[in-house]
């Protein structure tokens, strides 16, 4: 019986790391839109974004994902182990 609400939390661990993941991007969209007046700059964008804000957005985004995915997960595992 263990294995089975081990897989139950961790399938309900994903779903909430996934759901956190999307939230945090889509503030870092609203962020970068309130402080630059546009969206940041996208892998398959065909503008003429400079290199240093296309760095700059793909890290800001990234750390701020992982850094939520990895809280979540936690919170999750936390929950699921009580």
């Amino acid at each position: 019986m263990p294995q089975s609400s081990n897989t139950k939390a961790t399938l309900i661990g994903a779903a909430i790391a996934a759901g956190a993941a999307w939230a945090a991007h889509k503030a870092v969209d609203q962020i970068w839109v309130a402080s630059s007046g546009h969206k940041p700059p996208r892998a398959d964008d065909e503008g003429d974004a400079a290199l240093a804000e296309i760095l700059v957005a793909a890290a800001v985004t990234g750390a701020v994902i992982s850094i939520v995915r990895v809280l979540a997960t936690r919170g999750a595992a936390r929950i699921g182990s009580r």
